[in-house]
């Protein structure tokens, strides 16, 4: 198959390199990522700026945007035939609960298969201070994921996130289908000055907790499972459709 590659990390990033080494002896690899890292900036696009694309070697580029942008430019301006599949990773972090919503990683997935395309997000929990990450397991749940996704395409709209734990594949409790859980975050805004007396701040607190039960993608991780969640662009609320219709005009 033809996999186009992208992550959030950066064109540099060990765990992009170990995904296109894993999967170039049996796909047709094409890794066109962001040339810096853009964790957090979610699904954005740059309109005001240009966009600089350089060509690394064969089927590998960078581009000086976003994932989204890196995704879009690929898909409409450098393959010269569109991909069987987008894959975005593999994340140097978990990317569990509500962090969907900050990640570019799970971004440029998501602009694949609105661009049409079948698409995979895949992360890899950080590993402890002086354990190495284990992308070997990772790039195995991925070939899994692969052939899954190709015998069996998702409805259109439709993209899948894997999330697994840093542990050697034999130790991997296996693969679970997982529901989104929250994850709670200290709130942390950190105010100081700059030498002129002007306010600026760093904010983002430390993880705390999952929530949400068993069945949930953050508790699952944690005790040793690789999480696959189904996750739809289409974001209308469908459900609160019905009530809202009880005070509109329709």
């Amino acid at each position: 198959m033809r996999l186009l590659l992208s992550n959030d990390d950066g064109v540099d990033a060990p765990g992009l390199a170990a995904l296109a080494d894993g999967l170039r002896e049996n796909h047709e690899v094409w890794v066109v990522a962001p040339a810096t890292e853009q964790s957090a900036k979610s699904h954005s696009f740059t309109m005001h700026d240009p966009l600089r694309v350089q060509q690394l070697g064969p089927r590998r580029y960078a581009v000086s945007g976003t994932p989204a942008d890196s995704v879009y430019v690929a898909l409409h301006g450098l393959l010269s035939e569109p991909p069987d599949m987008v894959i975005s990773g593999i994340n140097h972090g978990s990317n569990l609960g509500t962090d969907v919503h900050y990640s570019g990683t799970v971004a440029a997935a998501r602009e694949g298969t609105l661009q049409g395309h079948p698409a995979i997000a895949v992360s890899l929990v950080s590993p402890a201070e002086g354990e190495r990450a284990h992308w070997e397991a990772a790039v195995e749940v991925v070939e899994r994921a692969i052939g899954a996704m190709h015998r069996a395409p998702p409805p259109r709209g439709v993209f899948w996130s894997i999330n697994v734990p840093n542990l050697p594949s034999a130790e991997l409790r296996g693969l679970k289908v997982c529901r989104l859980g929250d994850r709670v975050y200290a709130p942390m805004v950190d105010r100081r000055s700059d030498p002129r007396g002007r306010l600026y701040v760093w904010i983002g607190g430390p993880h705390v907790r999952f929530e949400g039960g068993d069945d949930t993608d953050g508790n699952a991780v944690e005790a040793g499972w690789a999480s696959i969640t189904p996750l739809s662009a289409a974001i209308t609320a469908t459900d609160e459709m019905e009530r809202l219709r009880d005070w509109t005009d329709d």
